[in-house]
This record gives structure tokens, sequence and C-alpha cells, in this order.
């Protein structure tokens, strides 16, 4: 599990598995990309946090408040490819990002101001690795009716990890099978389905995705039999 502790001693080039050099940021990379993103902050409210994935279920920063929000314009899309962390180079995964259209419900987390730099560095850390996502200003829709400012990290389209095809014939047999350092593709995929249901926010491009890759690891289990 990643952990606070982990992340806070986790140097990048080695704790998620073994990243190709040309795609590792360095923290000079990342200190410069967080402090032009707080360059752009259109506003002195607080930050909130737009979570969609493992954030929902394991933000580890401690946050102000949390509260269900929907972001209007961007979907989830497993359009990244993934060599390390829950995959390898080998092996590739799939992991989750934001494409354009549509519309996602997730989770907001109001970082505490006086520790947002702290907050934000450690966040950049755990999903800037290679720089694979845009952090983003937008406009969010708390349940309770608030709009409130957050930044999302949606996926950049130039990276070289991005995937076009997110089709679930194509990416089901690649999450059912990879693994790495921080556990299984599959895992993940499960842990979000999971978080939805128990929020009930239903995300309908996943429920062809996860019935797919249970399917396929039943009947792997069924040929390892």
């Amino acid at each position: 599990m990643l952990t606070r502790e982990f992340l806070l001693k986790a140097d990048c080039k080695t704790a998620f598995g073994d990243i190709e050099d040309s795609l590792l940021w360095t923290g000079e990379q990342r200190a410069a990309s967080l402090a032009a993103t707080l360059a752009c902050r259109p506003d002195n409210s607080p930050v909130w946090i737009f979570g969609y994935g493992s954030l929902m279920w394991n933000p580890v920063f401690e946050a102000e408040e949390i509260a269900a929000a929907t972001l209007n314009g961007w979907h989830r899309a497993f359009c990244l490819r993934l060599t390390a962390g829950r995959g390898t180079a080998s092996q590739p995964g799939r992991m989750l990002a934001l494409k354009q259209g549509g519309k996602t419900s997730g989770l907001a987390f109001c970082l505490p101001e006086a520790r947002l730099h702290d907050e934000l560095e450690l966040l950049w850390k755990r999903e800037m690795v290679t720089g694979c996502y845009l952090p983003t200003w937008c406009d969010l829709l708390l349940d309770d009716g608030r709009k409130v400012t957050a930044l999302v990290f949606v996926m950049d389209p130039r990276h070289p990890l991005y995937e076009a095809d997110t089709c679930v014939t194509t990416i089901a047999p690649l999450i059912a099978r990879a693994s790495g350092p921080l556990g299984t593709n599959a895992q993940y995929l499960f842990s979000l389905e999971q978080e939805l249901v128990k929020r009930g926010m239903d995300d309908e491009c996943l429920r062809d995705l996860v019935q797919q890759v249970r399917e396929l690891q039943v009947n792997h289990h069924h040929l390892q039999g």
C-alpha cells in the first residue's frame, strides 16, 4: 500500500519499479511543474484536490474537509500505459486518467493552506513521477451545491505513455495480467469499483471492464487448475 511514510522516503527512480530514464522526471522538474501550477491558481480560495482513482480510498494527505463532487467535461479512461507500480515494461498494464467529454463523480479534498506546499509536493511525487498528467484548475460542483476550484490531474495526450485505444477488449487482458511492486493492476480496478459502489457513484465505463477482467481471471485459473 502506498502510505505517506513510503512516499516521503521514496526514491522515485526505484520505489515504483523500473522506470525508463527518459521518462523519469527529476525532483527539479516536479518542483518546476508544481510552481507553474500554483502560479496559475485562479483565486485565493482554498485549494481542493479532485480524487477520481486511488486518491478516493488512499488519499495519504490530511484534508480539512472531504466531500463528494462532480467534475463536468471529463470522464475516466484507462488510457495510460502502466510500466511501473502495478505493471512492468515487459507486461504493461493500464492506469486511470481523465479524458475530455462527459462527467466524473469523485471526492474533493480541501487542503489546509498552512501546509499546502508540503501536501502538494507529496502529491506531485505520487502523480507526476513521469509527468504524464496535466495538473489543471477546474470548477467542481460539490454534492451540497457549492462550487469550488479544484486541482485535477488529467491525461496529457502528448505523453509517450498515452494510449488512445481504451476499448474494453484491448485493455481487459492487460489489466487482468499486469502486476508490479505496488500490487496487481486488477486489484486497483476492483478497489475503484468497490469504492464507487460504496459511495453510490456509478460509472458505466467501468462495469464492462470489471466484468471482463473477472472473467479473464476465472478462465486463467481454470486453465492453471
